[in-house]
């Protein structure tokens, strides 16, 4: 690509970040078209954050369980006494932190009197929408840091638009936040820019920092973060420090790393004993400033888990032998190894595919594209796959559709510029063409993701849980597969309720209960009811109402609502509607 001969040496960017990558902003006729919106990222800030409350509001459907069942159920337990806390919880191999972060709001709202339904629904996602504004800018900040200005825009137009991230950049996954932090550390790190010597050492610390966070957040975040630290070991300039002042800190209380240098010290080989004295000294002037913000990070994880387990868990040391040495996910699931590659990560680019790999050609910026490989191929290994999974790299793949974009602007700009005024009335526009195709599939995609697909589960706790603060509702049964719902954390009233049971099993092949429930509708509940109460309420799918009408009715039960669920089936029969049964007085 011959694009930087063309450059002009008048239309140098005031504070050049790179050299290397071809910057469209920087050729000729693109200095004039500098939008005075996009010069103050107070504005670009605005932007996102209005686009990003809009968007959680209009969030109304249920994708995954741990949105509800590993974030906000755990920081409703939290605050206000009651919660279901699933069986990751028992074995400790989930982190407090990010439960924490939505206790806090949860606190504020019962401090303020606001934990009323409607706020107990949308506070959370409102709070993420903050969060994500933040992504936002910072991935607009990482663009303009590695193509220019006029790229950014466009990479910051894919995000926006993009039907996956606006199904589920706003939701109170786990993997939303590590998403957040992806964007922002990976924009602190030297090594991601073109010209990682002429980039601030002291940015590296920030980078560090937030790469400790997102893997307390998150333990597998880590498979990012080895790719990162592992090419800036190859650019820095000085690799000994980088490793010995900055990595291992992390992992290393002061007064124990400064006991192992003082013990390399002692060692008889005079030269490791010079190396080490220069260690010592330089780590009295830069350690502890480059040791505390990782150290901190991670010390107070632990100790934020040791206060809520009781005792001291090892949270990415259970996780890691759960879900890589013992391949525990295995039970809810597995794909083909090729999934994310065939299905996954192409569905969650969906039009802008395309669009990405034909920026990742031209850009030639193989930093990037070797970090989405190096995590999807990571990924891969697993026999356990889900779209949320790899959710912090479609940010990056969406910047090399924003490349691909400007460069069919320009394109566009150039032709106008040597043909005739009228030249742009005979020829329709590429980049025009190209913008009308994303909106129009896009747009009708996040909207019907957002507001139909699977919406029925929410609906019907938010209906229950109007219900309950009217004093109707006693005890409620949810006979479906377990985690469909949302829990205490929309009810938002300390009642009895009933879930089936999903823990896997210590031995493989042995049904759960939500199995046995499955297999038998008729036998499983006959029995369930027999040995217990009745409550309420039972709430199920219309797949299995056919099978129990006759059943509930024979018990006094009668329907009282049902709610749309969805148009096709995902994984399961079709689930068409969430029905509610009541118990006659």
């Amino acid at each position: 690509m011959n694009q930087r001969r063309n450059a002009s040496s008048k239309s140098q960017p005031t504070k050049p970040l790179i050299t290397k990558n071809p910057d469209i902003s920087k050729q000729k006729g693109y200095k004039s078209q500098k939008s005075n919106f996009f010069s103050s990222e107070k504005n670009i800030f605005t932007l996102c954050l209005a686009f990003r409350i809009a968007n959680s509001l209009l969030i109304q459907t249920y994708f995954n369980p741990d949105e509800h069942w590993q974030a906000l159920e755990v920081a409703h337990r939290i605050v206000f006494g009651y919660g279901h806390l699933t069986w990751e919880w028992r074995k400790g191999i989930r982190s407090y932190f990010h439960p924490l972060v939505f206790a806090v709001l949860y606190k504020v709202l019962a401090l303020f009197g606001l934990d009323t339904p409607w706020f107990m629904v949308h506070a959370p996602r409102l709070l993420q929408a903050l969060f994500s504004a933040v992504g936002d800018l910072y991935f607009y900040r990482l663009s303009n840091a590695i193509f220019g200005n006029f790229v950014a825009k466009w990479a910051l137009f894919s995000q926006l638009v993009n039907w996956f991230m606006f199904f589920c950049f706003n939701r109170t996954l786990s993997n939303s936040l590590e998403t957040v932090l992806t964007l922002v550390g990976l924009y602190y790190w030297p090594c991601m820019r073109a010209s990682p010597s002429k980039a601030p050492l002291v940015l590296r610390k920030w980078g560090l920092a937030i790469a400790a966070l997102a893997c307390a957040i998150r333990p597998t975040s880590a498979i990012t973060w080895v790719y990162v630290g592992l090419l800036e070991l190859a650019v820095t300039r000085d690799r000994l420090k980088f490793l010995v002042l900055e990595v291992v800190p992390i992992g290393l209380l002061k007064r124990q790393y400064g006991a192992l240098l003082q013990l390399l010290a002692n060692l008889g080989d005079d030269t490791a004993s010079h190396i080490c004295q220069w260690i010592v000294v330089q780590c009295q002037k830069e350690a502890t400033q480059h040791a505390l913000l990782g150290a901190l990070v991670l010390g107070l994880s632990c100790l934020l888990d040791r206060l809520m387990y009781g005792s001291w868990v090892i949270v990415p040391l259970n996780f890691l032998k759960f879900n890589f040495l013992s391949s525990g996910g295995d039970y809810y699931g597995t794909h083909k190894w090729h999934w994310y590659f065939s299905q996954g990560f192409t569905v969650m680019l969906f039009t802008f595919l395309p669009f990405s790999i034909a920026g990742n050609i031209k850009s030639k910026c193989w930093k990037l594209s070797g970090l989405i490989a190096w995590v999807l191929i990571v990924y891969s290994i697993q026999g356990h796959k889900e779209f949320r999974f790899v959710l912090p790299m479609l940010p990056i793949a969406l910047m090399f559709s924003g490349y691909s974009l400007s460069v069919m602007a320009k394109s566009d700009s150039d032709t106008r510029r040597k043909g005739s005024p009228n030249s742009h009335m005979k020829r329709p526009s590429k980049v025009g063409f190209a913008i009308f195709v994303l909106l129009a599939t896009n747009i009708p995609m996040a909207l019907y993701m957002s507001l139909v697909h699977q919406r029925g589960t929410e609906d019907v706790m938010i209906y229950l849980s109007k219900e309950a603060q009217n004093e109707k509702v006693k005890g409620i049964l949810f006979l479906m597969p377990c985690h469909a719902t949302p829990y205490y954390s929309t009810l938002h009233y300390d009642l009895p309720m009933r879930i089936l049971d999903c823990s896997p099993s210590e031995e493989k092949g042995i049904p759960d209960e939500s199995d046995h429930f499955m297999m038998d509708p008729v036998s499983f509940v006959s029995t369930l009811m027999t040995n217990g109460s009745l409550p309420s309420h039972v709430v199920l799918f219309d797949s299995e109402e056919k099978l129990l009408r006759d059943f509930l009715t024979s018990h006094s039960f009668t329907e009282i609502t049902r709610f749309f669920h969805a148009h096709f089936k995902v994984d399961r029969d079709l689930q068409a509607s969430v029905v509610v049964y009541a118990l006659a007085n």
